[in-house]
């Protein structure tokens, strides 16, 4: 039996020291702050896992968890449906082809830090287009007072950025499908709703389940977009997990807001765990 040449790994090691260096280290640094009061970082005190108490013992942090939660389903029952029908709406020429996805791609090429202030500035009644066609719908100019139009301005500005990259993912799974089943099914008269459900939602499976992933993670950690909007308001209505995290670090809580990071990290870790063995559950089932 010939042996096993393991010599590719030689190439990984550069990647994987550079993982540690970036991923592995500050996490550890992390997870060691969270058992420590510190006025300081030279100045700490041993206090075990006193903050994971309280913070499992917080009628905010689950409050805030909650709306992370009820966010990222939000968008994902928003995003993933309208990104799957821009998809199949693409035109098949090969010069539209190229236009219509450069277009749907221009929102992915914003600046995570700018997106907020442009649509702050769209907002403005007196000098944004959305400010004043807002205005004439009824739309009110103090939006920021209440919780459900911030939620609203919130959720139109993270669809308006992310669902490009689910038509983008869909389209490419689109167009691995051979015509040859597409003139089958003319062939055998099927309906466009039949092409869909039974030829290209089938090649969607794994593309979607790594969409979804990608935008729970995004959707679930999302701050720099959400906190210049209303800082969390009103009334805290808009404080999500992130937010929060952010708050503690300002204030210069470094033990509270390392063990915050801490559970956090653990839940997106839970996340990624749940949807790879749902999509190896996929795959099995898909295995002749």
């Amino acid at each position: 039996m010939k042996p096993t040449d393991n010599s590719g790994w030689l190439f990984v090691l550069p990647a994987m020291a550079v993982l540690g260096l970036i991923g592995l280290i500050p996490l550890l640094t992390v997870v060691n702050y969270s058992f420590f009061e510190i006025f300081i970082l030279s100045s700490r005190f041993w206090v075990g896992l006193e903050w994971y108490g309280e913070l499992i013992g917080s009628a905010r942090f689950w409050q805030s968890f909650g709306r992370s939660i009820f966010f990222s389903m939000i968008v994902l029952l928003i995003q993933i449906p309208l990104g799957i029908g821009l998809a199949l709406c693409i035109p098949r020429g090969r010069l539209w082809i190229g236009l219509s996805l450069v277009v749907v791609a221009l929102p992915l090429l914003v600046p995570w830090n700018m997106i907020p202030a442009l649509w702050l500035s769209l907002l403005n009644p007196e000098t944004g287009l959305l400010g004043r066609l807002g205005s004439i719908l009824g739309w009110p100019a103090d939006w920021k007072a209440s919780a459900f139009h911030t939620w609203v301005v919130i959720v139109m500005m993270d669809v308006w950025h992310w669902t490009s990259l689910v038509v983008i993912l869909c389209y490419s799974a689109l167009t691995t499908i051979p015509a040859a089943y597409y003139q089958a099914a003319a062939i055998d008269g099927a309906s466009p709703w039949d092409v869909f459900r039974f030829i290209q939602l089938p090649r969607l499976h794994n593309v979607l389940l790594m969409a979804v992933l990608l935008r729970f993670m995004d959707s679930f950690m999302i701050y720099t977009e959400a906190f210049p909007i209303n800082a969390g308001g009103p009334a805290e209505a808009t404080l999500f997990l992130a937010v929060d995290l952010g708050e503690e670090i300002k204030a210069f809580n470094y033990g509270p807001s390392a063990a915050r990071s801490v559970l956090y990290f653990l839940i997106i870790v839970t996340v990624a765990w749940l949807f790879t063995k749902a999509q190896g559950k996929l795959e099995d089932k898909a295995a002749p």
